[in-house]
């Protein structure tokens, strides 16, 4: 395997997609030119997605990654989680599949904490699942972050060439708003130029989406773009990030796209949320930064409602993968 990037797969909640996609991917000749993957997963689940999903792949029990395969149409397994199958179905809201999620993540997470793996690619969790199972944290997010002993992970999205970072996550518009300061701003811009940075990207460009229509037009539609957002980037600039704005946001996230910037800093959750997916949903792509491993994630959810039938689309696992492999060489630890 020399050269080759190795990437750790957790194989999510059994009873969702997860699996199934996990299988369709492994079995895309792109993703293998990709890299080598090692699963954290289920051998039973795994071998009834392939089934139902009509890929033909042969599971390679490991116990060490001295004992990869690193064979097209095989999937490295390393078994973890303890599942009933009596109760088991797919779809279905259970404990034990959020158990063993957990675990599945614990030991891909620990492999790459020991520089093991290059990086790892995650696939979807369901938090009823995790709380029926007295998982005690509500996603991937807080999960890492405690694994990895990190404080505050840092949230980008990439879709082709444009990188969304986010200013604020789950909260209301109101109060993401009213969350913002100069000092938020100035702090994240420095904070995402140093993830960048640890990407591989140098000197990278950065720029923020505005609040208010036109950025508020000097107050004409809101103060927040003049008061808020220029001030903290004033002060990000004076500590030398390379960044601008606020740019309207109707047009920035198309002018990043096109290469104008490396990456764009959003105040709120959506409006980075749909700039992205509306360019590819399946391509979008969540990257965790700040921690001392690389992680790219699937950007849905565990879809209950059409596991185990066949239908699931691995696109986004196979971009996660890729993004992976394009940035694990350049990671810098």
């Amino acid at each position: 395997m020399k050269n080759r990037c190795l990437i750790g797969v957790p194989m999510g909640d059994p009873a969702g997609i997860g699996p199934e996609i996990v299988v369709k991917s492994l079995a895309a000749p792109e993703t293998y030119q990709y890299g080598c993957i090692v699963v954290a997963g289920d051998k039973k689940i795994l071998a009834d997605a392939s089934e139902f999903s009509g890929v033909n792949l042969t599971i390679n029990i490991i116990n060490d990654l001295s004992q990869i395969q690193d064979k097209q149409g095989v999937i490295n397994l390393i078994e973890c989680g303890d599942l009933n199958y009596d109760t088991f179905k797919n779809g279905q809201i259970e404990g034990q599949c959020g158990k063993a999620a957990f675990e599945y993540i614990k030991k891909i997470t620990t492999l790459a904490m020991t520089r093991k793996l290059d990086a790892i690619a995650t696939t979807p969790i369901n938090k009823e699942s995790l709380k029926a199972g007295q998982v005690n944290y509500i996603g991937h997010t807080e999960i890492l972050a405690d694994l990895t002993h990190t404080k505050d992970p840092l949230t980008m999205f990439q879709v082709r060439d444009l990188r969304v970072f986010f200013l604020t996550r789950h909260l209301s518009l109101v109060n993401a708003i009213q969350s913002l300061t100069p000092q938020r701003v100035c702090d994240y811009a420095i904070r995402c130029h140093d993830a960048l940075i640890k990407l591989g990207i140098d000197n990278p460009k950065m720029t923020v989406a505005g609040i208010n229509p036109h950025c508020g037009e000097h107050g004409l539609f809101g103060h927040e773009d003049d008061d808020v957002l220029l001030p903290g980037i004033e002060m990000a600039r004076q500590k030398g990030i390379n960044i601008n704005g606020p740019k309207p946001a109707d047009s920035v996230f198309y002018f990043a796209l096109d290469g104008g910037y490396d990456a764009v800093l959003s105040p709120y959750h959506d409006q980075g949320h749909i700039a992205t997916k509306m360019v590819d949903f399946h391509r979008t792509i969540s990257i965790t930064n700040g921690m001392p491993i690389l992680r790219t994630s699937v950007d849905h959810g565990t879809a209950n409602d059409i596991a185990g039938k066949g239908i699931a689309n691995p696109v986004s696992l196979i971009e996660a993968i890729r993004l992976a492999a394009l940035y694990a060489p350049s990671f810098k630890y």
